[in-house]
C-alpha cells in the first residue's frame, strides 16, 4: 500500500532504491572511503535528504527565500567578517573561505547573462564544440531564435572508431610545478574525436547538454593538463573584477597567520601576504549543471600556482559541496551553497584537497532569479536596467540548472613557461 507521507517523486525514488540495492552485497558500504560514503549519502534520492549535518551559512533574513536548510552550527567555523563583507573560515580545512551572499541579486543576473550569452561561444571552447559545429554567435543566441536551423554534427575522421561504452577512464595527472611545466607542456595532447553517432539537433535539444565553457588557458581533458600551445583567451574583466574583489575582501592573516593555525596542515611560508599584488586569475571553467548532475571527488593538480585562491561562484539552484583532505579517507565537510555564495580554496593544503558536488537541489531557485523585476540595491548600471526586460528565458533555463564560475591562477604573475629562471607562486 502506498505511503501517503511520501510524494509521487519520493515513491518513485524509493522503488528505484529498492530495485538497485536488492542484489547488492551485504556490507558493501564498509568498503567505501569516508568521502565516497558522503557522496553516496547526498546523491541518493531515497531515503529523503537530511541536511541536519550540512553547514548552512545563509542569514535569517535569507532563510525564508530558500527551500532547503542545513544548520549554521553543523561544523565549527570562524567568523572573520568585516563591516562590508561576511566571511567565514573552516579551521579543520585551512585555507577554505566562504563568502555567503557575496553577489547581489543584480550581479547574479548579470553573470547568468554573461555565462550563457556572452561566454559560451567562440573563442571559448565548450564541451559541445567537439561534437557539433556550433554557430559563431553562440548556442544561447541560437536557442532564442525561433527559426534557427538544426545544428550539424562535426564530421569524425574517416578512421574514427565509436567511443567504447562504459565508465570513463580516470586520469591521474602529475601535479604541475615550476620545474616540470616544460615537460608537461611537451606532452602530446591530441584533440578528442567527434562522436560517430551524433545527429543534427536543435539548439533547444543541445542547450541542456551544455556542461562547460573554458576560461583563459585551454584545458585538455584527455590529459587533465593545460594545452599551452593553444595560447590563452583573455579573461573577461567582469570576472576578474569579481574574483579580485573576493580575494581583496579577506584579511588573509586571519586565515593563515600563526595564531590561526590549529593543526599541522598550515602554510609553511607567507606567500599570502603578496596576493594583493600577485593574484592574477588567468584560467577556469564555467560549469553548467542540470539538477540531476554531479561532480565526483577530485583534486586540482594542473596549476603551477598551487597556492593562490581558487574562486568558485555559485548561481542558480543550491548545491551540496563536499571538501575533505589530501585523500578520500578523510571525512569531508558538507556545505550548502546558495546562489550568490563564493567559496575560495587557498593555500597548499586546501588547493590539494579532494572536493566535489554530489547533489544539486531541485526547486531551490531563489525568488530574485525567478522571472520578474529584480530587487534593486542602487548599484545597477543603465545597461542592466534595460536588460531586466529580457530575463524570462534565463529564468526558464535556471529552473533546472546551476551555474558555477570557477576561476584560478595557473602561473605566478610574470611567469614565462618558456624560460628556465622563474619565481614560484
Amino acid at each position: 500500500m502506498p505511503d501517503a507521507s511520501l510524494s509521487k517523486e519520493e515513491r518513485k525514488a524509493r522503488k528505484r532504491h529498492f530495485k538497485s540495492t536488492k542484489n547488492r552485497p551485504a556490507h558493501i558500504d564498509d568498503t567505501w572511503s569516508p568521502f565516497r560514503a558522503a557522496e553516496k549519502k547526498y546523491k541518493a534520492r531515497y531515503p529523503p535528504l537530511d541536511l541536519s549535518d550540512v553547514l548552512d551559512l545563509s542569514s535569517d533574513a535569507e532563510a525564508h527565500d530558500y527551500t532547503w536548510h542545513g544548520r549554521p552550527d553543523a561544523v565549527h567555523v570562524h567568523d572573520i567578517s568585516t563591516t562590508d563583507t561576511r566571511i567565514v573560515t573552516v579551521p579543520s580545512i585551512p585555507g577554505l573561505v566562504v563568502l555567503p551572499s557575496f553577489l547581489s541579486p543584480q550581479k547574479q543576473r548579470a553573470l547568468v547573462r554573461w555565462a550563457l550569452r556572452d561566454h559560451a561561444r567562440p573563442p571559448n571552447e565548450t564541451n559541445l564544440d567537439t561534437h557539433y559545429v556550433l554557430p559563431s554567435d553562440g548556442l544561447w543566441t541560437a536557442h532564442l531564435s525561433p527559426s534557427h536551423p538544426l545544428i550539424d554534427p562535426r564530421p569524425p575522421p574517416p578512421d574514427a572508431e565509436p567511443t567504447p561504452a562504459g565508465p570513463r577512464t580516470l586520469i591521474a595527472n602529475t601535479p604541475a610545478t615550476v620545474t616540470n611545466v616544460s615537460e608537461i607542456a611537451a606532452l602530446p595532447k591530441p584533440p578528442t574525436a567527434p562522436a560517430t553517432t551524433a545527429s543534427p539537433a536543435s539548439p533547444d535539444v543541445l542547450l541542456p547538454r551544455l556542461r562547460w565553457a573554458n576560461i583563459g588557458w585551454f584545458y585538455h581533458w584527455g590529459t587533465k593538463q593545460y594545452d599551452f600551445t593553444r595560447g590563452k583567451v583573455a579573461v573577461d574583466p567582469r570576472i576578474k573584477q569579481v574574483c579580485r574583489q573576493a580575494v581583496a575582501s579577506v584579511d588573509w592573516s586571519a586565515v593563515f597567520g600563526a595564531s590561526t593555525m590549529e593543526n599541522d596542515k598550515g602554510w609553511g611560508d607567507d606567500d599570502w601576504r603578496q596576493w594583493g599584488d600577485t593574484y592574477e586569475p588567468d584560467a577556469g571553467i564555467v560549469n553548467f549543471y542540470q539538477t540531476k548532475d554531479t561532480l565526483m571527488a577530485h583534486v586540482d593538480r594542473s596549476e603551477v600556482c598551487a597556492t593562490s585562491p581558487l574562486v568558485s561562484i555559485s548561481i542558480g539552484n543550491a548545491a551540496i559541496f563536499l571538501i575533505g583532505g589530501q585523500t578520500r579517507d578523510e571525512p569531508p565537510v558538507p556545505i550548502l551553497l546558495h546562489s550568490g555564495d563564493v567559496v575560495m580554496m587557498a593555500g597548499p593544503y586546501c588547493r590539494r584537497a579532494y572536493h566535489g558536488v554530489p547533489r544539486i537541489l531541485a526547486n531551490s531557485l531563489p525568488r530574485h532569479l525567478v522571472d520578474g523585476p529584480c530587487p534593486q540595491d542602487g548599484n545597477i548600471d543603465d545597461d542592466e536596467v534595460e536588460e531586466e526586460n529580457d530575463w524570462a528565458p534565463y529564468a526558464a533555463y535556471l529552473r533546472n540548472a546551476r551555474i558555477n564560475v570557477n576561476v584560478r591562477q595557473v602561473f605566478p604573475r610574470g611567469f614565462d613557461p618558456s624560460k628556465e629562471d622563474n619565481h614560484t607562486c
